[in-house]
């Protein structure tokens, strides 16, 4: 591919679907895999960049990594591109989500979905913790931005500070930094990456049009209105034509989800978990981890766990055999309106980001929130791996201390076993991601074959 090239929007289209397929893990093991492909294998877009739209999303309410695919796809081929990328993201665990939320309707257990992506996780982890490290070496290229990225992970894993509060932080101090004229926030000078990839500057970007030309605002803002009205007109219908049904409760519900969760679908889980079992009586507290268990063995975002819970909510308000389709449109319902607000912040808010691109103080405020993303990806990688390895955690609360640690007795020891050798395969004998994930699944098959899993 040529200098500031564009693939075409159908080679694309393929690239986003295996990105797609190969989503395990939550936000950090997405994001993962998003950098492998796009920055280190395709070079469709560089370090700067990537960083650049990751930080913009994370600072938006919602799933970052499905955000983040919708902003690289308009990047490359406008509105289009953001459609095919942000919605090819998430059909596999939409689909994976209800087709398992059928069968755990039928039969009320999800012991063999675990069983099937219990070597995935291996994997999933080994490749975390390498994007850590990869994105920590390019992005913290001063003291000060590792200084800033250990308080952040401090602040979440330790005291469990609330995830905008953070971000915001880092910004302010990256803004200041910049005002002030201090070296660190200098991106001349060592203050943050500099790499471009194959991705045309903003002004281009923003002064073409045509497949691969580039995105104009107008039409991203178009399609932002677009999305409003295809999330909030079925909302509003059925407040004014069915108040107080279950379909109404999951509409707004959800919506004002997608208006208020911060941090991604950790930060979102507490407050579904809380009313969805306590205020609403949709499903019961073991359901409710039945159902993030499938969400974080099948591919996409981990807050498919709401399409289970819409699922399920509107199955109990039916008689069989009417109660499958009632809980399918359920779980349909409560996905699109989480997801077609995710549209809209994008389409109205990446052509100003780009445009700030090149603001000084706007890029050092990015590159301390960057530095921050390190943080809280480490403790996404740190929760993770407790997840992944141990059977049970405890809460140590004690005073300011806030923190989720491993049970040590309940060391998973194939588990463990799995993703020591996922590692080696990453760090020693570079094997490539699709090869680490099927072998890694092989095994996990194998172990429950014989009756170790």
């Amino acid at each position: 591919m040529k200098e500031n090239s564009y693939p075409s929007l159908a080679e694309a289209v393929w690239v986003w679907a295996r990105i797609a397929a190969l989503s395990f893990g939550g936000p950090a093991g997405q994001m993962a895999v998003m950098h492998r492909i796009l920055v280190e294998e395709k070079r469709w877009i560089g370090d700067d960049r990537f960083l650049h739209a990751l930080n913009f999303c994370m600072l938006l309410p919602g799933p970052e990594a499905q955000q983040l695919a919708t902003y690289v796809g308009w990047l490359m081929h406008g509105v289009r591109g953001a459609l095919v990328a942000g919605l090819l993201f998430i059909l596999p665990g939409v689909s994976a989500i209800m087709v398992l939320s059928w069968i755990y309707a039928a039969h009320g257990d999800a012991s063999f979905v675990e069983a099937l992506f219990f070597g995935l996780k291996a994997a999933v982890l080994a490749i975390v913790i390498q994007a850590v490290m990869r994105l920590a070496a390019k992005a913290l290229r001063n003291n000060t931005l590792r200084v800033l990225a250990v308080g952040a992970f401090i602040a979440l894993f330790g005291f469990a500070a609330p995830f905008p509060l953070v971000v915001a932080l880092a910004a302010l101090v990256g803004w200041a930094g910049a005002a002030m004229g201090l070296q660190a926030f200098d991106k001349g000078k060592g203050g943050g990456s500099t790499a471009t990839g194959h991705v045309m500057d903003a002004e281009t970007l923003l002064g073409q049009l045509g497949q691969g030309a580039g995105p104009d605002r107008r039409t991203a803002h178009l399609a932002g209105l677009a999305a409003l009205v295809l999330w909030l007109a079925p909302v509003a219908l059925l407040v004014i034509f069915a108040p107080g049904n279950v379909f109404t409760d999951i509409a707004t519900f959800f919506s004002k989800l997608a208006l208020l969760t911060f941090g991604g679908a950790y930060a979102a889980l507490a407050w579904v978990a809380q009313e969805a079992v306590g205020t609403y009586g949709w499903l019961h507290p073991g359901e409710m981890l039945d159902g993030l268990g499938l969400a974080e063995t099948t591919p996409g975002p981990l807050i498919m766990v709401l399409q289970f819970v819409g699922f399920l909510a509107a199955f109990r308000e039916a008689a069989w055999p009417m109660a499958l389709l009632a809980g399918t449109v359920g779980g349909f319902l409560a996905t699109w309106v989480t997801f077609a607000p995710c549209f809209a912040w994008i389409f109205f808010g990446a052509p100003y980001m780009e445009q700030l691109r090149h603001n000084q103080r706007l890029s050092a405020a990015l590159s301390a929130v960057t530095a921050a993303v390190v943080g809280v990806i480490l403790n996404l990688a740190v929760w993770f791996t407790i997840h992944t390895i141990w059977r049970e955690t405890t809460l140590l609360d004690a005073g300011p201390l806030h923190m989720e640690l491993p049970v040590l007795s309940s060391l998973d020891s194939f588990a463990a076993l799995l993703s020591v050798c996922a590692l080696i395969g990453v760090f020693l004998l570079r094997l490539g991601m699709t090869t680490l994930l099927f072998a890694s699944a092989v095994a996990g098959i194998a172990l429950h074959l014989v009756g170790f899993v």
